[in-house]
């Protein structure tokens, strides 16, 4: 079976987003003990990268209020990154508390949206992040920074490639790790994805980029498959299509981890993640929100599992 291009990696890396990036936007409140069963089950399904929780002001987004107990009890095995986000060294000093050794940081492409999110300018983002790479660095942390609306903006529209890469510069020069370039709105298209990592290339090591496509508009797969032909390895995703950003007006959920996964496993790149685990994850959550994930995969995955059962029950 062959790949793409000779571009295309063997091996990519997931980075499940579902219990916060997932959980931030939904109405529904979850319980704490059903946050961290919903973390452990992903643990179990093999995730490399699990962004856990969130350390921002429980105002802001209520579904993280809970995140100092939700950190502290979520089981942590050895061989993967549990990830949180913090906004200000306040956030550090909570994470710090809750034994957290991995922390993102975020800003945004463009300055309506780095406004709306975090409250502050693109300029202001960079200065109050350095204070807190420069504590979590000099504590052995592993840090990550996240840049949001890099595909397109709900205030400002198009987005110059040439400005995301300006602003990922500047947060790589903070000491970062690794680079997280988000379509926040879903309004990618592969042409862009082409363009944006054209732009990146000469900025970001290929080993410290990743991306983050949301499926408002039904093109993060196919955006996903572009990104893989340039040779990108490192993907957010989302058990069940989980998703959604508060400060982005008809943002939708995430790319679903079963949809990339089941493209991944049929074009033979391996993840180290186990389909069949991270959908009894994306399972429990469906069942604590009262709806079906969108994922397709996930869907058909669970249509074929139930008429298999039927048949053996049956004797067919």
């Amino acid at each position: 079976m062959k790949n793409l291009s000779a571009a295309a990696p063997r091996r990519v890396t997931i980075c499940e987003v579902g219990p916060r990036d997932g959980l931030q936007n939904e109405s529904v409140p979850i319980s704490t003990e059903d946050k961290i069963r919903f973390c452990d089950l992903l643990s179990d399904a093999g995730v490399p990268i699990l962004e856990a929780t969130s350390f921002v002001s429980p105002k802001a987004v209520p579904q993280m209020a809970d995140a100092d107990e939700v950190f502290r009890r979520i089981r942590k095995d050895p061989d993967r990154t549990y990830l949180v986000l913090v906004p200000n060294e306040r956030g550090l000093d909570r994470a710090i508390d809750a034994g957290v050794r991995a922390i993102a940081v975020f800003t945004a492409a463009t300055e309506s949206f780095a406004k709306a999110n975090i409250g502050m300018t693109i300029d202001e983002s960079v200065a109050t992040f350095g204070k807190v790479v420069k504590r979590a660095k000099a504590d052995g942390m592993w840090v990550r920074a996240a840049v949001s609306t890099a595909f397109g903006c709900p205030f400002e529209g198009a987005v110059d490639p040439a400005g995301v890469a300006r602003v990922c510069a500047r947060l790589l020069a903070l000491g970062v790790d690794e680079l997280s370039v988000a379509d926040t709105i879903g309004v990618g298209t592969p042409n862009q994805v082409f363009d944006v990592v054209a732009a990146l290339a000469p900025i970001v090591p290929a080993d410290k980029l990743g991306l983050h496509f949301h499926d408002t508009r039904g093109t993060a797969l196919a955006n996903t498959l572009a990104a893989l032909e340039c040779g990108v390895r490192i993907y957010d995703t989302s058990a069940g299509g989980l998703g959604g950003c508060p400060f982005a007006p008809g943002a939708t959920g995430n790319c679903a981890t079963e949809d990339v996964l089941y493209m991944l496993e049929g074009m033979g790149i391996e993840t180290g993640v186990d389909l069949a685990k991270l959908r009894a994850a994306s399972r429990f959550i469906a069942g604590k929100l009262g709806r079906s994930p969108v994922s397709r995969a996930y869907t058909a995955l669970e249509a074929a599992d139930a008429r298999t059962a039927r048949l053996a029950a049956t004797g067919s």
